[in-house]
């Protein structure tokens, strides 16, 4: 095997403690952050590419033949969400930038790790899957009619231009994913799955180290506005997970505690590559933080999820 191929199969394995080393990596050398500011869109766009390289349509095809669930867990996630953390903005008198951040994290899509996190923690990996990738593909069309229309939140663009940066975004990738699948054939494809998987963890590296840029700057200069956007950050992962999972109980404990898994952890890495430089910093700076949560709630809230879930 290639040296590189051995290298991306053994970074796959060490993908927790490099994608941490990559956020703490990225706040701690500005320099780091600043190179790869620049860099973040086109790593999107490859890392979403990579990351649908590996979906099996087929599995989340034979979703939609028992759709209840899935249709269920994506209408909290993409349409209830938002409207209550519009709802909890306004109670709280959040400032402008990250009242409207807020907001907008809740209409994110689920992150694409979010089918590893749940059978890390032992629940419904399936489910996860299949709203994961499902989310990915609509959040154009859900995220920016309720984000600039219904609920009046101004990020410097407009309806239509939003729409059409995250459909870019997105289907840019779903394309080059297609076309990659046919050239390289379903069998090759498996065998270079565990370099792949490694691929994206560099990617995923390499985009935390571009959403740390001004972080530092930021925390020296005003540490009550970082530390409080990071409590926000976290609070609002703890309470889209918490308020999903209650919603969902129905579906059964297993479901239920991987709906709010997936609600609790947005990609925000979609708005930090499509939103324009006029937008509000404090709205950028927001999703910056929202890595932390990502990151580390999953293992935070294994040993809660080791007692409460069902054997």
């Amino acid at each position: 095997m290639p040296p590189l191929l051995r290298l991306l199969e053994a970074s796959a394995r060490q993908g927790p403690l490099l994608l941490m080393g990559g956020i703490f990596a990225g706040l701690l050398i500005p320099p780091l952050a600043a190179a790869f500011r620049d860099a973040i869109t086109p790593t999107v766009i490859g890392l979403m590419t990579l990351v649908l390289l590996r979906v099996d349509f087929g599995r989340v095809i034979a979703f939609l033949r028992r759709p209840a669930t899935v249709l269920a867990v994506l209408f909290v996630l993409l349409v209830v969400s938002p409207v209550l953390a519009f709802a909890a903005a306004s109670a709280l008198g959040l400032p402008g930038g990250l009242g409207a951040a807020l907001v907008l994290m809740a209409t994110g899509c689920a992150a694409t790790s979010s089918p590893a996190f749940a059978r890390l923690v032992g629940l419904d990996g399936d489910v996860s899957f299949a709203v994961a990738v499902l989310s990915t593909l609509l959040v154009p069309f859900t995220a920016p009619p309720l984000a600039l229309g219904l609920l009046g939140i101004d990020l410097a663009i407009s309806l239509w231009g939003l729409m059409g940066r995250l459909a870019l975004v997105v289907g840019l990738p779903l394309c080059l994913s297609v076309a990659l699948r046919r050239l390289l054939g379903p069998d090759r494809l498996d065998r270079l799955g565990p370099s792949v998987d490694g691929a994206v963890v560099w990617l995923v590296v390499f985009y935390g180290f571009g959403v740390m840029d001004g972080m530092l700057a930021r925390l020296l200069a005003d540490p009550a506005w970082v530390l409080g956007g990071l409590a926000l950050a976290f609070g609002a992962a703890a309470a889209l997970n918490a308020t999903t999972a209650g919603l969902m109980w129905w579906a059964g404990r297993r479901v239920a505690l991987a709906a709010g898994l997936l609600s609790g952890n947005r990609n925000m890495a979609l708005y930090l590559a499509v939103l324009p430089a006029g937008t509000d910093p404090d709205v950028l700076l927001f999703f910056a933080l929202c890595q932390f949560p990502l990151f580390l709630s999953p293992f935070l809230l294994r040993p809660l999820y080791a007692r409460i879930r069902p054997p």
